[in-house]
């Protein structure tokens, strides 16, 4: 643990007193919640909620008051917030440091009248792609009102009554609807009074093809045909797509679903089949009730469907459904999900509630995979596992995202964030419990070393931007919540859960756990709940410290120096924090962080000697007994969600460490990473880097290949712009020539786990450079693949495929969409179509854009192939224009969301200079698309950045690299 209590005591910004005040002001907060939750969504609404960091220094405790009004009803009244007591940051959230995107104007539902109980019934029509609905809603009418205002977007209202005890039905004499702000409002002749109804509405739909509410996933089956399944995609604002309702994550109900579907035909929702009744043609599906849920995790799948089925140890039902003829590929996720199921019952001491989970492949699908409750949702490449063709990278992705979705069974649907500011309540936790379950299914994977590099680093990369946000960010309109869907909520939430783990202990973490989920099951909570129950555990000051980290955006750099002390006796270490910027300028704004530090020495590697919290701008710690040649490591594990700048001097002697590798894989990768940021803003030259680059020669670790690898994309991409490209590119031949020879081509018999995936890094790394006996024994290998065999190893494929086509022509290209084409299992499609873009003919690239487009490529799969174009020196200007060209059909195709955010990021962020900065500036002014305007704000940041980059450091480069031309 970072910190014991008795550190309250020595803490000079954290006295007894303010703890105690900060725990009265939480036990204030709470009961202001529960007396007027329904006003304080209406505060929730205007955007004033919430603990606001004070603009003074860090030095006082201060009280903030929020204001909003709403209209209740046909009254206007002032509604008092909670009074947060906090310490006073630096930062206002409201106030960033760059011009944020425009505010749209929005407003939450009317709390006038809320919904107890939805019975739905619907009928899809997958010949006319259109279906029928009727739902009964039972509602409580809050306060008097002639007017019933709910969600409801692309759908056909066709009736509408209010029934109360089943007798009165009094029609509506007026149905408006607002596709701007997704509702419609339903005003009666006379006024409502409050008691108990029951809102009757039918209605029609299209079955769409956006991936979003109930829409049509198009597939293959036995005999060849194209058909089709209806699948329901609701988060976070599509519920009201499928059927009118409450579509907001507080106003939550129970739920009677049933299905109308054509014989032969699997259906599936998020409860078990109660009955099923013979209407000739059709057969109805009625599904045990649901307990108290949001909208966003409704569920409904029809289409033919194979399954595999087992019972966890703990006794729930546990179905994986497959392709009709594939269902021996959904036996590596059964297994995932059969021992995940009693590893979470057991780390949160509370049972998976429902009698049955299912997990269904999805052809067509805009994410990775959906929580529905009891029914999830997967891609096919996030979920099926074919032994002969499935690589073991893909298989380790697999059982991530199975323990990520199973992980959202208590955190998003047993306890639900209140509003979408909190969504990273859901994402964030989830993020990091996969982790938990995975490192304890599958140990070899050694999945917390990955964790830094695939889930920490991207978060630091993105969140010192200026125009990144913070973790709990006011959003209202649908396009504003789409946008937060990315590496802020998921791998920054992730990885400060995983800090305040550390800071804490496993112990008071599973006890502060099971406290939250027990005491707020089926309901809503804000994220001050969260820390209320951790700090109830731990007896240690979470509220206060990881409010710094999750209302402020951005994170500290904490810069280091060393001297002996006076006496000789030790180390004095003096730590000082400031706000970390990638463009190198000081921020406008005084920011201040609580930040857990840890220290580790040559001494023990692997002991930390210091745990302290830096809780003011500048600290000292001794630390004792650091030999006169020994090292001292900040922040061991990489744990603390900053970046650490050390002298010239601390740096060197780090760097023998490095070489032996008794500085352990996690802190060689941190201590390079950290260096390379410091390049990335201007603190230090890229000459530093590439010096110490030749320190890992000798690496052998997986993951710290994998950042290096990164490392090397980055500065491969920026070097495209210069004359130094190829120079660039022996060097890097030269860094891997050792780790290539000791991997080869060949998995050896009982090879571990790592090298199988360090392997096809490097290979793939290597075709990249053009390196010739890769590229001859690449195709040597894959002539024989598409000839009389034997087949590549599917960890070898991708590498391979990448390899042919950079020295390819058109009759490589063809024989890749020959594969392609032929290709029954939707991995090898992915890996086949990602490597298009190797190509360095710009009349086949072009071709590749084209494909994209095409039917031949579903619609989530095609801003992969776009980006493969675009991370190529001939294929970026390309890329961009096709983009460009294509923008109409793009904004058709994907109606804004995060698979449009995606392409925005590949299409923008390769270029280097002012110019293509203004460009992209100016399109995107003349091309506005709601929930992509803090990416394309990003985008151009991110364009200058390297600019600015280029300009201070390619000659610098060029001289370095000379020796290696």
């Amino acid at each position: 643990m970072f910190l014991s209590l008795i550190c309250w005591k020595r803490q000079s910004g954290v006295s007894r007193y303010l703890r105690a005040v900060i725990k009265r002001q939480l036990h204030l907060e709470k009961a202001a919640y529960r007396r007027t939750v329904p006003l304080l969504r209406a505060a929730l609404s205007s955007r004033n909620y919430g603990i606001r960091i004070g603009a003074g220094a860090f030095q006082s405790v201060g009280v903030s008051v929020s204001v909003g009004r709403r209209q209740l009803g046909s009254k206007s009244k002032t509604v008092y917030g909670v009074v947060s007591c906090f310490r006073t940051y630096s930062t206002l959230v409201q106030k960033a440091e760059v011009k944020m995107p425009e505010v749209k104007p929005f407003e939450r539902l009317p709390t006038t009248v809320l919904p107890k109980h939805y019975k739905l019934a619907l009928t899809p029509d997958l010949k006319t792609f259109t279906f029928k609905g009727e739902v009964s809603v039972e509602i409580q009418v809050l306060q008097q009102t002639d007017k019933i205002v709910l969600n409801a977007l692309d759908l056909t209202i066709n009736k509408v009554g209010l029934l109360q005890e089943a007798i009165t039905n009094q029609l509506p004499s007026d149905i408006s609807v607002s596709a701007e702000n997704e509702t419609a409002a339903f005003t009666f002749p006379q006024s409502i009074q409050p008691g108990d109804y029951s809102l009757e509405i039918s209605f029609t739909g299209e079955v769409n093809d956006k991936m979003k509410g109930l829409y049509r996933s198009k597939y293959v089956n036995q005999r060849g045909e194209d058909c089709y399944a209806a699948v329901t995609q609701f988060e976070s604002t599509d519920a009201r797509r499928c059927f009118p309702c409450w579509d907001e994550p507080a106003l939550k109900a129970t739920f009677d679903i049933t299905l109308i579907v054509p014989p032969k035909l699997e259906a599936l929702s998020n409860m078990p089949v109660k009955s099923t009744q013979d209407l000739g043609e059709l057969i109805r599906f009625d599904f045990e009730r649901t307990p108290i849920m949001s909208t966003y995790l409704v569920a409904a799948v029809v289409g033919e469907y194979d399954y595999v089925e087992d019972r966890s140890a703990d006794g729930v039902l546990v179905r994986v459904y497959t392709p009709r003829g594939k269902k021996e590929q959904g036996l590596f996720a059964l297994e995932v999900a059969t021992k995940v199921l009693p590893y979470y019952k057991d780390y949160f001491d509370i049972a998976y509630p429902l009698p049955k989970i299912d997990l269904i492949a999805i052809a067509d699908f805009s994410a990775g995979a959906m929580e529905n409750w009891g029914l999830v949702t997967y891609r096919e490449t996030c979920l099926l596992v074919d032994p002969e063709n499935t690589s073991a990278v893909r298989k380790q992705w697999i059982a991530l995202v199975v323990g990520h979705e199973l992980a959202h069974q208590w955190f998003g649907n047993l306890v639900t964030m209140e509003w979408w500011t909190h969504l990273w309540l859901n994402e964030g936790y989830a993020s990091f419990v996969e982790f938990l379950c995975v490192n304890h299914l599958f140990p070899e994977y050694d999945i917390w070393t990955q964790f830094v590099n695939d889930i920490y680093i991207r978060a630091l990369e993105l969140d010192c931007l200026r125009n990144s946000h913070p973790i709990e960010v006011p959003v209202g309109h649908p396009s504003e919540i789409d946008e937060i869907f990315d590496d802020i909520s998921y791998n920054k939430g992730a990885s400060v859960i995983r800090m305040l783990h550390h800071y804490i202990g496993d112990g008071d973490f599973r006890k502060g756990m099971n406290l939250y989920l027990t005491k707020h099951q089926y309901k809503n909570t804000f994220t001050e709940d969260l820390w209320e129950a951790l700090e109830e555990a731990s007896e240690k000051p979470v509220g206060a410290v990881m409010s710094t980290w999750t209302k402020q955006m951005g994170f500290p750099v904490v810069q280091v120096s060393s001297k002996p002390t006076e006496d000789g006796s030790g180390t004095l270490l003096t730590f000082t924090q400031n706000k970390f910027c990638l463009d190198g300028e000081k921020p406008s704004t005084d920011y201040m962080w609580m930040i857990p530090i840890s220290v580790s020495t040559s001494q023990d590697p692997l002991k930390e000697v210091v745990s302290t919290v830096l809780d003011t701008r500048e600290t000292e710690v001794i630390v004792k007994n650091v030999p006169s040649n020994g090292w001292i490591k900040v922040n061991p594990g990489t744990i603390g969600f900053y970046r650490t700048q050390y002298t010239p001097e601390m740096l060197e002697r780090l760097i023998p460490a490095v070489h032996d590798k008794s500085l352990p894989p996690l802190d060689r990768l941190g201590l390079l990473d950290d260096l390379f940021a410091m390049v990335q803003a201007g603190n230090t030259s890229t000459v530093e880097v590439l010096k110490l680059l030749k320190a890992y020669e000798d690496e052998t670790d997986y993951t710290v290949w994998s950042s290096i690898s990164n490392i090397l994309t980055k500065l491969g991409v920026l070097l495209s712009h210069t004359d130094c490209e190829e120079t660039f590119k022996q060097f890097e031949k030269s860094l891997l020539s050792k780790v290539s020879k000791r991997l080869g081509w060949d998995t050896l018999q009982g090879e571990k786990h790592l090298d199988t995936l360090l392997r096809g890094l490097v290979l793939g790394r290597l075709a990249w450079l053009d390196d010739e006996h890769t590229i001859e024994e690449a195709s040597s290998r894959f002539d024989r693949h598409i000839g009389s065999g034997p087949y590549l190893p599917a960890d070898l494929r991708s590498a391979c495929y990448r390899a042919v086509l950079r020295a390819g022509n058109k009759d490589t290209y063809d024989t890749m969409l020959k594969l392609y084409r032929s290709a029954d299992l939707h991995e090898e499609k992915d890996r086949i179509s990602r490597a298009l873009g190797a190509t360095k003919d710009e009349n086949l690239l072009g071709k590749v854009l084209e494909f994209a487009m095409s039917e031949e490529v579903r619609s989530q799969d095609t801003i992969f192939v776009i980006m493969s174009v675009a991370m190529t020196r001939p294929g970026r200007e390309l890329a961009w224009k096709f983009f460009k060209d294509h923008w109409k059909e793009l904004i058709d195709r994907y109606q804004g969301g995060f698979l449009l955010t995606r392409l925005v990021k590949f299409t923008t962020e390769n270029f280097a200079s002012e110019k293509m900065a203004i460009e992209v500036e100016n399109f995107f002014n003349d091309h506005k698309s709601p929930g992509t305007e803090r990416t394309v704000q990003q985008g151009v940041e991110t364009i200058r950045l390297n600019a600015a980059w280029l300009a201070r450091d390619s000659e610098a480069i060029a001289n370095y690299l000379k020796s290696y031309a």
